[in-house]
């Protein structure tokens, strides 16, 4: 990449583990555009939910992409990585620093490697895959898939059913797996911008205590009438804001399935095992040719960042510029 690309900074990391708080700090202290990088984020139904910066943050410094998608339609990698690459150059633009913040590796992959050349899928063909996965289940989906497209499936959880209905939507309107596609040499290449990366790895018994103290917090700011709300709009459940994490268990604490404490358990655990899952795939990319590794001992609050830590990224900084 050459040495006259702009530079760019991308903030990654599991969920709770402390990305918004910083992405606030060095945005204050470097003139940057704070830039949503988490696919849950974007949905403008779930502010509670996904965690997404209050509005007193956003009021001290500028955000972008945060709660900009309706939770009616998903909103793709490739949505996302235009969206993401305009918010950049208007940052450029005004002489600010982009620092993109978020937790999903595919959308950081996306701008940093480019996408394939993967075909528009037809809507006939996208709602067969939804009405399918609907009627017969995410395991049934996934059999399915195995038997006819394993080199794709053997990649997917049989409980995601995001990323199983598209599997299969792009064999239906295809005839190729996604994978096969996905191993084609991308056909954007990457984001002309200098990238340096910063990943935040919290411990798992202190990111296992912020994830409960999170669930408390968004209890109390209105997570079940957020819920409530979303449900009120009657959306197919296989869209990504239904199955956003919380929404299932406070969905069937609200139906009378499951208890409040109950509900929280199991919604904890599994952002506990999805944090898992972000943090290999991070450990296993390399996103940039800088990237610099925080185990961060506190976290949740900016001033809970050390000084040295703080001084550790600037210091990266001075790369960029």
């Amino acid at each position: 990449m050459s040495a006259e690309n702009p530079p760019a900074l991308l903030l990654a990391g599991p969920t709770a583990s402390g990305k918004s708080a910083l992405a606030l700090r060095l945005a204050r202290r470097l003139g940057g555009v704070v830039i949503n990088a988490d696919s849950m984020q974007v949905y403008r139904e779930l502010r509670v939910l996904t965690a997404r910066p209050s509005p007193e943050e956003e009021a001290l410094v500028p955000h972008a992409l945060y709660g900009v998608h309706p939770a009616a339609s998903a909103a793709s990698v490739a949505w996302w990585r235009e969206e993401a690459l305009g918010t950049m150059e208007q940052a450029r633009a005004e002489g600010r620093l982009p620092i993109l913040c978020g937790g999903t590796g595919l959308y950081f992959s996306a701008l940093t490697r480019g996408l394939s050349s993967m075909p528009t899928i037809p809507d006939e063909v996208r709602e067969e895959a939804r009405a399918l996965l609907e009627r017969e289940g995410p395991p049934a989906m996934h059999a399915r898939l195995l038997a006819e497209d394993p080199r794709s499936a053997v990649r997917l959880r049989p409980g995601d059913s995001q990323r199983l209905a598209r599997a299969w939507e792009v064999l239906r309107a295809t005839g190729r797996g996604i994978a096969e596609w996905q191993a084609e040499a991308p056909s954007t290449g990457p984001a002309p911008y200098a990238f340096r990366a910063i990943r935040l790895d919290p411990p798992r018994d202190i990111l296992r205590a912020a994830i409960a103290a999170r669930w408390e917090a968004m209890i109390r700011a209105g997570a079940v009438e957020e819920v409530r709300a979303l449900l009120a709009q009657r959306l197919n459940p296989s869209l990504p804001a239904m199955r956003a994490h919380g929404v299932p268990e406070i969905s069937a604490m609200l139906s009378g399935w499951l208890t409040a404490e109950e509900a929280g358990r199991r919604a904890c655990l599994a952002i506990g095992q999805y944090t898992k899952r972000q943090a290999t795939w991070f450990r296993h990319h390399e996103l940039a040719p800088c990237w610099t590794h925080i185990i961060n001992a506190r976290i949740e609050h900016e001033a809970q960042f050390s000084e040295s830590q703080i001084d550790e990224i600037l210091s990266l900084m001075k790369l960029l510029h």
